[in-house]
C-alpha cells in the first residue's frame, strides 16, 4: 500500500514538472486550443469554433492547424471550409486542404500507438491589423458524414521568432 502511494506521488510530481517545463518553453504561444469530436467522428454539422482576443497588433505571428486522428483514418487529406470573422465585422470564407499522409501513405506528424498528431503551418509572419475579437470557424469539407477517426482539431497562434 505504501509503495503504491509513493509511485502515485512520484507520478504526480513528474506530471507537475512536465507541465511547468512545457509552460515555460511556450511563452511565444499566443493561442492554442483543441476542439474534440464525440465518438471521434466529425459530422458535417459540427463546427470547430475558436474565439480569441487580439491586443498585440505589432508582432508577427505564425498560424498552424493541429489534427489528431487515428491510423485507421481512411483518407490522406482533410478538406476544410474556413470562416474568419474580424473585429470590424468583416467575414471571409475559404477552402483549404490539410495533407495528413505523404504520397507513400505514411502519416505525417508524430504518432503514439495508433494516434497521430499533425501540426500544419498555414500562415507565417502574419500581423493582426485590428485589435479585438477574432472568430475562426472550421467545418470539414470531405462530403462524408460522419468523417471517421478524427478525434481533435486545433488552432495555434505563435509569435514569430
Amino acid at each position: 500500500m505504501i509503495k503504491t502511494l509513493q509511485v502515485r506521488n512520484s507520478a504526480g510530481t513528474l506530471l507537475i514538472a512536465v507541465i511547468i517545463f512545457f509552460t515555460s518553453c511556450n511563452r511565444n504561444i499566443v493561442y492554442s486550443q483543441y476542439h474534440s469530436f464525440p465518438g471521434n467522428e466529425w459530422r458535417l454539422k459540427d463546427r470547430a469554433v475558436f474565439d480569441l482576443e487580439i491586443s498585440d497588433v505589432q508582432s508577427l505571428n505564425n498560424i498552424s492547424l493541429m489534427v489528431r486522428h487515428a491510423d485507421t483514418y481512411p483518407y490522406n487529406n482533410l478538406f476544410l471550409f474556413v470562416t474568419t470573422a474580424y473585429p470590424d465585422g468583416k467575414v471571409m470564407t475559404d477552402t483549404m486542404e490539410v495533407i495528413l499522409a505523404n504520397q507513400k501513405g505514411e502519416w505525417q506528424g508524430s504518432g503514439a500507438g495508433d494516434i497521430y498528431d499533425v501540426k500544419v503551418p498555414i500562415k507565417k509572419n502574419v500581423r493582426f491589423v485590428l485589435p479585438g475579437k477574432y472568430e475562426f470557424t472550421f467545418e470539414q469539407g470531405m462530403r462524408v458524414d460522419p468523417l471517421p477517426m478524427i478525434m481533435d482539431f486545433g488552432l495555434e497562434i505563435e509569435k514569430s521568432k
